[in-house]
């Protein structure tokens, strides 16, 4: 079973940038379609980005698209996502999960394992 810990989350200014980080175990990476999902207080959660196992797929949310950039290092068994330009609205619990489907998807249901979630607080 694979275990996911994030990492990287903080406190930004609105315009900055943050590198999470999520780190697989008991698992390979490579087998999974990866995703990152968001959670903010008083609201649903919300899908960023997922990569399919063999990167040649990436999806964003409509609100991050331009801005968050998903990417994964198979030799590390980590999975990353760049965010750029970020906005008070950014703000959220933010959570690396895995999917033994090839490509993955927006919904949270298609998704068998999850991290604990790392915070991004930024401040306008």
């Amino acid at each position: 079973q694979v275990q996911l810990v994030e990492s990287g989350g903080g406190l930004v200014q609105a315009g900055g940038s943050l590198r999470l980080s999520c780190a697989a175990s008991g698992g390979v990476v490579s087998s999974y379609a990866m995703g990152w999902f968001r959670q903010a207080p008083g609201k649903d959660d919300d899908f960023v980005a997922t990569i399919s196992d063999n990167n040649s797929v990436t999806y964003y949310g409509d609100s991050v698209k331009g801005r968050f950039t998903i990417s994964r290092d198979n030799a590390r068994n980590a999975v990353y996502l760049q965010m750029n330009s970020l906005k008070p609205d950014d703000t959220a619990v933010y959570y690396c999960a895995a999917s033994e489907r090839p490509v993955g998807t927006m919904r949270q249901r298609d998704y068998e394992y999850w991290g604990q979630g790392t915070q991004v607080t930024v401040s306008s």
